[in-house]
């Protein structure tokens, strides 16, 4: 099993798979390999992604959500009335802070987020007039990696908050994480997380990195991450995931 994150990993730095690594991993799933994408991405942001490399699983929202072939899989949610307390709370004690939320795969924010993100339905809200339902994550825009201690202290138990490129406070599930959605995707398949590669960049991707069989960097990565790699690929912008299963997968099947 090929499991690999999206942005900076698999995409380029325009956002696009090239046609030569649509290529490898279409001839990876052509010789049986499961594909999983395992991304902090929602799902309405990679349908044009899976239409050049079909997968047979993603995991979203950093593991909160995952879908096994079309049908949602697993959850690991923030309860609806914390999801509430927490972003009111926030915005009563930091009204500067940059806020959103992810519930159903429509993104609430008190900003406009097209500075951050592009193309993403989203509607602007004080979080005051949510759906009552469960959230995937809470988005806080940080200063710093340290930043995120002060919002620590509005989480419950159950919750956790990680840095995500370097600016945003990421609130989800502590049973939302890459390493675990993994995990229940290689057991829904009958694999060993001895048999999977993992691929990443970022500060969320090295628990899935160090439990696969073998994790793989690409060079762009923070250097955090390479240390805890197995090994270290050629950049997003340069192919490197599919460089190296051509190199690593396929050559070994020949």
């Amino acid at each position: 099993m090929i499991v690999t994150d999206l942005d900076r990993t698999l995409l380029r730095t325009d956002k696009t798979i090239s046609d030569y690594t649509a290529c490898v991993f279409n001839r990876c799933r052509s010789m049986g390999m499961k594909i999983v994408f395992a991304t902090a991405r929602p799902k309405r942001t990679i349908g044009s992604f899976i239409g050049m490399i079909p997968t047979d699983a993603v995991i979203l929202h950093n593991g909160a959500v995952i879908y096994i072939g079309d049908n949602l899989f697993h959850c690991s949610g923030i309860d609806s009335h914390v999801k509430n307390d927490i972003l009111q709370s926030i915005c009563r004690d930091y009204p500067e802070t940059t806020l959103s939320v992810e519930i159903n795969d429509v993104l609430y924010a008190n900003f406009d987020v097209s500075r951050l993100w592009d193309n993403t339905k989203m509607k602007r809200s004080n979080f005051t007039d949510l759906p009552d339902e469960p959230a995937d994550k809470i988005i806080v825009g940080v200063s710093s990696p340290d930043d995120i201690t002060r919002f620590s202290k509005y989480l419950t138990d159950d919750l956790y908050i990680e840095i995500s490129e370097g600016k945003l406070g990421l609130i989800m599930n502590k049973g939302a994480a890459k390493h675990a959605a993994v995990k229940k995707v290689a057991e829904q398949f009958g694999f060993d997380v001895s048999e999977i590669a993992a691929f990443g960049d970022d500060l969320n991707d090295i628990g899935m990195l160090r439990e696969c069989g073998i994790g793989v960097a690409v060079s762009n990565a923070l250097g955090e991450v390479k240390a805890a790699a197995d090994a270290v690929c050629d950049s997003n912008d340069n192919d490197g995931v599919a460089r190296w299963i051509e190199e690593n997968l396929l050559k070994e099947t020949l």
